[in-house]
């Protein structure tokens, strides 16, 4: 650490802000009868000497893509973040008194209402790959003299989130991201021993590892100096502080964990004030600096940098054609990025790290990290990102898209390997959820292809649309059958065949669209004619044309996907037409867990294939 020593009065000035933060966390906890009051109390040395000492920022813009960043982890000390930002001049502290408020934005755990937040946290265990995003996208695409600082609590620590966002951090030397973990709860008697526990770990995980008492001010400025004048390694602090730090009465109390202070309010407030020389005290943070700026970027009307090149009925994988087209927006605008979990030849996203490597970034088997690293990278909206894996292995990432569709992110997610038309690989690797988990996404768009040039246009599409994006990826070829020059849109359907005599109405998506398609070739061969709608997007769904087109066929429909019945196509399908009378809507799905086989044979096996289409067309006939 650096040996350098704070003035003893800037050290007295910043123990009085210290002391205020804890009054505010206080007070604001009181006025709203809940909260974690002495979890704040634990950082309010931590707080005061990072924004008062080390972050550069900027209080007219607090999102400047210049600015420092840092991410509250343990969200449930919001109450001193806010408290830090109200001292810091952003608002008047009066406001603190709203915290939890239904008509304040300073919300029980952080969200990006508020300007000063990027992202929102309070589901342990997400902060460090979030940070690590932003961190990534300083060093090696803004290369920008930023800095990112997250807050970890020592609880959360456990989360197996926690050390895939480490690893990745330490493999990609981010030397411009700090991680200060708050040990303020460590249930062991011998707390050197398990400090240095915590320390051997992270510096085999290639961090530059300090253990400091976090109450310290001396200790704490020498150790984001230490931090910052670091290279190639990102630096951990480990800071013991106590719970309630300074609470009389309460310091250290486990019990008084996660409640406002009630009766104790009044003299715990007391005996801090009188810890406090000059209750005046203003300090302002540094501001940013005029060298090592962020670069101003352009994220919007992002286009492929040539159109669809294919011929009807070439045969052709969606997922090799989501590949195609990844690496064609990457040429039209140099912010789009590609993220995956080390499944890149399967989904094609390889075609991205091989025209552009600079921009690809490999996450490994660590999907929960994956999905972290990318909101981070979006935030303040420096980066178009894509994030492709196996449909199925985003359910265990589905609180971390869950929390990014909080923090009102503009990620896009590709997932391949869906449905039983993978075939042989068998039912771990099959996506049967992966709808239904998208679609309950608030805000979120879900893109299902049928063909190469419809994924092409499902890509660009997403790229520009705002919120949670998911495009699901068909495994096996399917016969291309839109002209390049199609024109698609976000919640615009398709009817692929139709003729003035059609009685029933066919919806099926990738791969059951195809079987829906042979299918009315077999009705025809028994005189009944049959209309074939591909939805494009199921969510928003092209509820007129379903309608519409539902009604021309005697309000008689088929769907049918290659999903588990629950939230997917069908019943979308099936709620879109609650409100109407006079349909009769026979679903087709899944029935059950699959198994290996060859993949005509499992949609037949698992009821979606055409003859069972056929079958459920002539029975909605007699009704």
């Amino acid at each position: 650490m650096s040996n350098a020593k704070l003035d003893s009065k800037v050290v007295q000035n910043l123990k009085d802000v210290a002391q205020k933060l804890r009054i505010h966390s206080i007070t604001s906890t009181q006025a709203a009868k809940s909260g974690h009051p002495t979890s704040c109390a634990s950082l309010a040395e931590i707080m005061t000497v990072l924004f008062f000492q080390q972050m550069r920022l900027n209080l007219k813009h607090p999102r400047d893509p210049s600015s420092d960043r840092l991410v509250l982890s343990k969200g449930h000390a919001a109450p001193i973040l806010y408290a830090v930002w109200a001292e810091a001049g952003l608002f008047p502290v009066e406001e603190l008194r709203n915290l939890r408020k239904v008509d304040s934005d300073l919300e029980g755990h952080p969200t990006p209402r508020l300007s000063f937040v990027d992202v929102s946290t309070g589901s342990l265990g997400q902060g460090i790959s979030v940070a690590a995003g932003m961190a990534y996208v300083g060093k090696h695409l803004d290369k920008a003299d930023y800095r990112t600082y997250v807050i970890v609590g020592d609880g959360e620590a456990t989360e197996g989130a926690v050390w895939e966002s480490l690893h990745f951090a330490g493999h990609y030397c981010l030397d411009n991201l700090c991680v200060i973990f708050d040990m303020n709860k460590i249930f062991c008697s011998d707390i050197g021993t398990e400090m240095e526990v915590y320390r051997e770990r992270l510096d085999a995980f290639g961090f530059n590892a300090l253990v400091l008492n976090g109450h310290d001010i001396d200790e704490l400025a020498k150790a984001f100096i230490n931090a910052a004048s670091t290279k190639g390694k990102p630096t951990a602090l480990l800071a013991r502080t106590t719970k309630g730090k300074d609470f009389l009465g309460i310091e250290g109390i486990e019990e008084m964990h996660a409640q406002p202070l009630g009766k104790r309010a009044e003299s715990a407030i007391k005996h801090l004030q009188m810890k406090i020389a000059n209750p005046n005290v203003r300090l302002t943070p540094k501001k940013v600096g005029k060298c090592g700026h962020a670069p101003e970027v352009h994220i919007n009307n992002i286009m492929l940098c040539s159109p669809p090149n294919y011929r009807l009925g070439d045969s052709v994988a969606p997922r090799l054609a989501y590949g195609t087209a990844l690496a064609k927006i990457a040429a039209d605008n140099p912010r789009v990025i590609a993220l995956d979990g080390d499944t890149k030849n399967s989904t094609y996203a390889d075609k991205m790290r091989n025209a552009f490597p600079e921009r690809f970034i490999e996450c490994f088997t660590a999907q929960q990290n994956l999905v972290g690293v990318a909101v981070g990278a979006t935030c303040r909206r420096r980066t178009v990102a894509f994030v492709s894996t196996y449909a199925t292995f985003f359910t265990r990432a589905f609180d971390q898209i869950r929390m990014g569709a909080i923090s009102h992110t503009n990620v896009n997610f590709a997932g391949s390997h869906c449905g039983c038309s993978i075939g042989e690989d068998g039912p771990s690797q099959m996506g049967l959820e992966d709808i239904a988990m998208f679609r309950s996404i608030p805000g979120s768009t879900v893109f299902y292809p049928t063909d190469a040039v419809s994924t092409e246009r499902a890509v660009e599409l997403a790229a520009n649309t705002k919120g949670v994006c998911y495009i699901r990826t068909t495994y096996p070829s399917t016969t291309v059958i839109y002209n390049n020059d199609e024109v698609f849109a976000v919640g615009l359907g398709k009817v692929v065949r139709q003729k003035p005599s059609d009685e029933v109405l066919l919806i099926g998506a990738g791969v059951t669209l195809y079987e829906c398609l042979a299918a009315a070739e077999r009705l025809e061969e028994d005189c009944i004619t049959a209309r074939v709608i591909d939805p494009f997007t199921v969510k928003p769904l092209d509820v007129g044309l379903i309608v519409k087109h539902g009604k021309l066929c005697r309000g008689r429909i088929v769907v049918v996907e290659d999903h588990y019945q629950q939230g997917g196509l069908g019943e979308a399908v099936l709620s879109a037409l609650a409100d109407y009378r006079n349909f009769v809507v026979k679903h087709l799905y899944i029935t059950t867990v699959p198994r290996s086989g060859p993949p005509a044979v499992l949609l037949d096996m698992f009821g979606v294939s055409s003859r069972n289409i056929y079958k459920a067309s002539l029975a909605i006939m007699k009704k």
